[in-house]
């Protein structure tokens, strides 16, 4: 169950309101975000919802049975819109598009990235600066200076800046030099960093962990909710399976079936989901039918020399033809 209180409730009216709900053997837990106040209760018996609804201080009331509550669909008619600023939203009626490389190299690479999206109208520019990597002898990024000249040239030229944060002690630190916080799959179960990621008002976009359930993804989604943070996005990146032909198992039923169960804008990843350069477009458009909000996909002027996922990593020209297809793509669907 999740009651809205009304902004303009009184502590007399809040405290009649927990009476009643401790009286009916409910547990409630008060979550307050950014834009309203909640309570989500949990009935351990049926009872008949009028008795709560018709007290004073209650917006609106609905019954809500799924574990994940907040970001059910079953009591947000609306779907969630995340606006980033200078018109640049997300979930809305134009295909949100991500793009950058896999890891943030140098100031030159920045440049002549932001020069691409610029071509191409794209408004969002994605890297890393902390990478989780297999293996540790690996390129694991430039920390907080590639953080800051990654923010300072896409501010610069209007861009926003999504990036991956891996641990608590980092979300202060970046906090400043981030437009989107993007919680890798790795890190999908990291409820100490979905707690606090819930304490910042900053989009946050969550990818499906690699061996995750969509159940699973919802709930990390209502950690962070519930923690006060209602800007979420889901990402379906690919799952691990048996397949080995291909790096992930890009599981494209997930789309349909992250919309109808949740409110919030679904974006899909397919550079991930495939891990194959010459078939991520093709995964990618899939993926705009089957009904994503946007896609996040990693571009490089040379992938051959790109210090991480250099094989999955599209060519400027092949990303800008992807980016014509898919925006025609969903507009006509």
């Amino acid at each position: 169950m999740i009651i809205q209180l009304s902004d303009t409730i009184t502590s007399l009216q809040k405290d009649a309101l927990l009476n009643s709900l401790s009286g009916l053997n409910i547990k409630s837990n008060e979550v307050k975000t950014q834009f309203k106040n909640y309570i989500i209760g949990i009935p351990k018996v049926d009872f008949d919802i009028r008795t709560i609804g018709n007290l004073d201080g209650i917006e609106d009331i609905h019954r809500v049975s799924d574990a994940y509550k907040l970001v059910s669909k079953k009591w947000k008619i609306n779907r969630t819109i995340i606006d980033l600023g200078d018109d640049v939203t997300i979930g809305g009626n134009e295909l949100a598009i991500m793009a950058g490389p896999c890891s943030i190299e140098n100031e030159a690479q920045i440049e002549n990235t932001v020069q691409h999206l610029l071509k191409n109208n794209i408004k969002i520019m994605r890297g890393g600066v902390y990478k989780p990597r297999s293996s540790p002898y690996a390129f694991r990024g430039l920390g907080m200076d590639g953080l800051k000249l990654f923010y300072k040239h896409c501010k610069e030229n209007g861009i926003k800046v999504i990036t991956e944060v891996m641990q608590v002690s980092q979300v202060e630190e970046m906090l400043d030099y981030v437009d989107v916080f993007q919680v890798g799959a790795r890190n999908s179960q990291n409820f100490n960093l979905l707690d606090v990621l819930g304490e910042v008002d900053k989009p946050v976009l969550i990818k499906r962990g690699m061996s995750g359930t969509i159940e699973e993804l919802l709930a990390s989604a209502e950690y962070v909710f519930s923690n006060g943070n209602e800007k979420l996005l889901l990402c379906e990146r690919g799952i691990r399976t048996y397949e080995n032909a291909y790096r992930n198992t890009l599981d494209l039923n997930a789309i349909p079936i992250l919309k109808e169960k949740s409110h919030l804008p679904v974006i899909v990843d397919p550079s991930h989901g495939i891990g194959l350069r010459q078939h991520v477009a093709t995964m990618a458009l899939a993926g705009v039918v089957a009904g994503a909000d946007g896609i996040i996909i990693e571009v490089h002027e040379q992938p051959e020399n790109a210090f991480s996922d250099g094989q999955q990593t599209l060519y400027y020209e092949q990303a800008e033809e992807l980016y014509r297809k898919a925006k025609v793509l969903f507009q006509n669907i």
